[in-house]
C-alpha cells in the first residue's frame, strides 16, 4: 500500500476530514488531497506529524514492513547459531574421539609389532671369572633382541651394568666381553623356545 493510500485510510479510521487533518499538520486541505491521490508526497517532517497524529510508527506509515526485516534478520541469526552449535559438536567429537582414536590405534599398532617380534627365546651366559662361576638368563624375542625377562648373579649385574640393555644381544655381548678382559671365560647357551 503506498502512503496516499494510508493517509486516507488512517484519516477516515480516526474519523477526520481532509481539512481536520490539514489543520492539524499545518498544511492546506489540497495538500492533503494531493497526498491521498498519490500525486505529491509528504516530507520528513510532515510525515512525523502523520505518524503522531495517527499514532503509528514512521515505517507503518510509509508500510515498511518492518516485520519482515526483523523475521529475516532472526532466521538469519537461527541460521548462523545453528551452524555454530553444529561446528562446536564436531569440534567436540573432535576433542573427545580425537584422543581415544589415537590410543586405539596405538594398541593396535603396539599388539601388531609384539605378533611381529617373532618367538620368545631363552639363552643363558655361564661365566668363569676368578675361579667363580656365575649366570645370567635372558628371555627375549629372537628377531629383535627385545628382553621380555631377565635374570641371574647379581654380581655379574652389577659389574657390567647390564640391566641398562634392552636388547638381549647386546647385553650377552657385554657379559661376555667384560669376562673375557678381566681374564675369564662365558659359555653362551644355544637360543631355546619359551612356552
Amino acid at each position: 500500500m503506498d502512503i496516499g493510500n494510508k493517509i486516507v485510510e488512517l484519516r477516515k479510521k480516526s474519523g477526520l476530514s481532509q481539512e481536520e487533518l490539514a489543520e492539524q499538520v499545518g498544511v492546506a486541505r489540497q495538500t492533503i488531497s494531493k497526498w491521498e491521490l498519490g500525486e505529491t508526497s509528504p516530507d520528513i517532517k510532515q510525515a512525523k506529524e502523520l505518524s503522531k497524529i495517527f499514532n503509528i510508527s514512521l515505517d507503518e506509515l510509509v508500510s515498511n514492513d518492518i516485520k519482515d526485516i526483523l523475521v529475516e534478520k532472526t532466521s538469519n541469526t537461527e541460521k548462523l547459531a545453528g551452524l555454530i552449535l553444529k561446528l562446536i559438536k564436531v569440534a567436540l567429537v573432535f576433542v573427545v574421539v580425537g584422543p581415544l582414536l589415537v590410543i586405539t590405534a596405538a594398541v593396535i599398532y603396539r599388539n601388531i609389532q609384539k605378533n611381529n617380534l617373532g618367538r620368545v627365546v631363552s639363552k643363558d651366559i655361564i661365566c668363569t671369572l676368578h675361579d667363580k662361576t656365575y649366570s645370567y638368563s635372558f628371555n627375549f624375542y629372537e628377531t629383535t633382541g627385545d628382553i621380555k625377562e631377565a635374570g641371574g648373579d647379581g654380581y655379574l649385574a652389577n659389574i657390567t651394568n647390564v640391566g641398562k640393555y634392552d636388547d638381549a644381544y647386546q647385553a650377552i655381548d657385554i657379559i661376555d666381553a667384560y669376562v673375557k678382559n678381566n681374564g675369564g671365560s662365558c659359555t653362551i647357551t644355544e637360543a631355546k623356545e619359551v612356552e
